[in-house]
């Protein structure tokens, strides 16, 4: 199988735009939690959410193409850009059809759907955005990012709900070692905080109704009470190794297994022995020939629901037994809130920054164990610790479950 590196990172999130400034937040505990602004939440049970600050798409892309675009495409396109920069990409020096795109969204925009609707019921069908097709269905990610960085290879839109960044990364990389492509960028985006977005999530009691943003996303903290929706972008560039080298590329980290499995239990729970997510870690590992002992640390799902949380914990323990208390495991969401889609791809990047920075972050907020998860969730500042493989986790509903394994890069 050909090796697949690492060579370029993009993020959109709601502590910051830029992966420098939102890592820079993560080891800080910054929380991106606020007031919704995006409508009125007088009548809604859920008023907290992590909203993109400061972002405008006519800074990534012309303003024509930009009012062409949903706001998750705009992240995507953004995210796209900067890890395509880093990577140091040169089109004009690639076949364009050895560069392809995985990039996902779990759910679109709602916005457009929302938008037609009351156009239908005011005016009438005849006055519906020509576009709203193009505006409105996920595939639209990976569409514009090819189309603003002119790349001609295999186009991939997954989606997986909550699962989708980090299958949209993993079937990037079957695709470089399999021989499709030389480079793809991958990741996943989302921009669903909107009336129906919120209301259909708290329909779900999946969100937390708490107001306080130092208290309202606590994953794996007994005080949980639901996860906060987020929203935002994290793209990387996958290479294959010796294309990486032959340009010259400076390479972050290599990824070294991928797993994915399904539950086949429920349309949102996890199952609640954790057989699925624990297949699929076992099968990330296996791939990369990776003992479990050799793992340290879990970038883990931790949306802060009950389910979750419960029977990810319960998948670590299945899998890794003893062990299990051996290992750090923390999650990202206590920052940044619940990304969806996207969410995968932006804790794939910060498992990516913790191997080069020797530095598990925290899981903020995180104060009071809760009986049966009793693993180290990374309490207090983050801890040091030279990292050999960072492993992340997403579920998604319908039982979708993928693990990623990403290894220090050694010459």
């Amino acid at each position: 199988m050909r090796r697949v590196v690492v060579t370029g990172m993009g993020a959109v999130t709601p502590i910051g735009i830029g992966v420098e400034a939102f890592w820079e937040n993560v080891k800080k505990k910054t929380l991106g939690f606020g007031e919704i602004t995006r409508f009125d939440t007088t009548d809604y049970k859920v008023h907290i959410a992590a909203e993109v600050k400061d972002f405008a798409g006519k800074n990534y892309m012309d303003f024509k193409a930009a009012k062409r675009m949903e706001l998750f495409c705009q992240y995507a396109v953004a995210a796209a850009k900067e890890a395509f920069e880093q990577a140091g990409l040169d089109m004009e020096k690639e076949d364009p059809f050895r560069v392809g795109c995985s990039i996902g969204s779990g759910i679109g925009s709602l916005q457009a759907a929302e938008t037609a609707c009351h156009k239908i019921a005011e005016k009438g069908p005849s006055r519906v955005n020509p576009l709203l097709v193009p505006l409105m269905i996920s595939n639209m990610a990976a569409g514009n990012v090819s189309i603003q960085l002119g790349l001609k290879g295999k186009s991939l839109n997954v989606v997986t709900a909550c699962a989708t960044g980090t299958h949209s990364i993993g079937e990037a990389y079957r695709s470089i070692q399999c021989g499709d492509a030389d480079v793809m960028l991958a990741g996943g985006t989302e921009a669903s905080i909107c009336p129906v977005g919120v209301a259909g999530f708290t329909a779900l009691t999946a969100l937390s109704t708490v107001d306080d943003p130092e208290k309202c996303s606590l994953p794996f903290d007994k005080n949980r009470s639901g996860f906060v929706m987020g929203e935002g972008s994290g793209v990387v560039v996958l290479e294959e190794l010796e294309h990486a080298r032959q340009r010259g590329a400076k390479i972050l980290a290599e990824v070294v297994g991928y797993g994915a499995t399904s539950d086949a239990y429920h349309i949102t729970s996890p199952a609640e022995d954790g057989s699925g997510a624990a297949k699929a870690m076992e099968l990330a590992l296996e791939e990369a020939g990776v003992k479990k002992e050799e793992l340290m640390y879990i970038n883990a799902h931790g949306t802060a629901t009950h389910h979750n949380d419960l029977f990810e914990t319960r998948a670590i323990k299945k899998l890794f037994g003893e062990h299990a208390y051996e290992m750090k495991v923390n999650s990202t969401k206590s920052m940044v809130g619940h990304l969806l889609g996207a969410a995968g791809a932006v804790e794939f990047i910060t498992c990516v920054k913790e191997i080069e920075d020797g530095f598990i972050h925290a899981t903020a907020g995180y104060t009071t164990p809760d009986e049966e998860m009793d693993l180290n969730y990374v309490a207090g500042d983050g801890v040091e610790e030279n990292l050999e493989y960072a492993l992340s986790n997403s579920l998604g509903f319908g039982g979708h479950n993928a693990s990623i394994l990403v290894k220090k890069w050694d010459i």
